[in-house]
């Protein structure tokens, strides 16, 4: 039985021996740069520990992990440009580093490198593999279109941000492990939807974590600029829950502190209220909520607990991180 470390290394040294230096070298270093910026690689990892559940071989999975690696990575070249987002695991972003249009050109390459990598697998499963593959990554894209809608959007509730963040970024972690599981020889359809929505529950976990240490996380360790969902409005589940509880004078004060010009001050002013209303601690409800549930459909995979440890040590490092 492989861990979480050991594929998570495999992964790494793999990812380093693949060579995306060709021409021109303006399409190309941008996403090397990209992929050398580091992170979890917890969308491939799973996608190996799921095959690794079933007893498949892992080296059949790892060049489709790749590619939910690489597609993930597009997605977030992307993001950044549509946010205008500067930092990225605590380096520039590719939009910043070169310029837009050279960042959507790379972005565009790599997500038909995601479909070279997919297509690496045993062709009797390759139509099961894109099919789930091709309805998580245009959920990705209906959830960044939410996002966005969002923006301008009044009265969204927190069932709709929920909705989207399923959306932008649970279901591709589903999508990994389904994959994962398939190719690992997973043949129970009951199976193969509980290890998704083991996966989807943990996303959405995952998600209201980041929204959480977007807060109140440590910059250095967290790679992003601290405050920078509230510099922006972005209604995330910590604002819709204040202004959910927020009442009389305190839903004045979180009003005009979201209307604050200063960026230090209203950064300031949104954390203190956030604190005076315990949103902190709503959040972690509502994370846990998700993270029980998925450990519950987890739970109902017909596989002896002993193969579920390393996905359950997974969850909880989601759970725990600091970054």
């Amino acid at each position: 039985m492989h861990t979480l470390k050991s594929v998570q290394m495999l992964i790494d040294q793999t990812l380093k021996n693949q060579n995306f230096n060709d021409a021109p070298i303006e399409l190309y270093k941008p996403i090397s740069y990209m992929l050398s910026l580091g992170g979890k690689r917890m969308r491939p990892a799973l996608t190996l520990l799921a095959c690794d559940l079933y007893g498949g071989d892992i080296n059949k999975a790892l060049m489709p992990a790749l590619g939910l690696e690489i597609f993930h990575n597009f997605t977030l070249i992307h993001d950044d440009i549509m946010d205008l987002a500067p930092i990225r695991r605590g380096k520039e972003t590719v939009y910043k580093k070169w310029n837009t249009n050279i960042a959507i050109l790379s972005g565009d390459a790599m997500f038909i490198l995601a479909y070279k990598y997919l297509a690496q697998t045993d062709s009797t499963i390759l139509p099961e593999i894109i099919e789930i593959f091709n309805k998580a990554a245009l959920e990705v894209c209906e959830g960044q279109q939410y996002d966005m809608n969002f923006e301008t959007a009044k009265n969204i509730s927190i069932p709709d941000y929920l909705n989207m963040i399923r959306l932008k970024t649970a279901v591709l972690l589903g999508a990994s492990l389904m994959i994962g599981a398939v190719i690992g020889g997973a043949k129970n359809q009951e199976d193969k939807k509980n290890i998704y929505s083991f996966g989807e529950n943990i996303g959405l976990a995952f998600q209201l974590k980041d929204d959480l240490l977007d807060v109140f996380g440590n910059e250095k360790k967290f790679g992003k600029k601290s405050g920078g969902d509230i510099a922006t409005n972005k209604k995330t589940f910590l604002y819709l829950k204040a202004f959910e509880i927020a009442k009389g004078k305190d839903f004045n004060k979180l009003k005009d502190a979201f209307e604050n010009t200063d960026e230090v001050e209203k950064i300031n002013s949104v954390k203190d209220i956030y604190n005076f209303l315990n949103i902190k601690k709503y959040t972690e409800i509502e994370m846990d909520k998700f993270y029980q549930k998925a450990l519950t459909h987890l739970d109902l995979i017909n596989l002896p607990d002993i193969k579920k440890t390393e996905l359950k040590t997974l969850a909880e490092n989601l759970m725990s991180r600091e970054n």
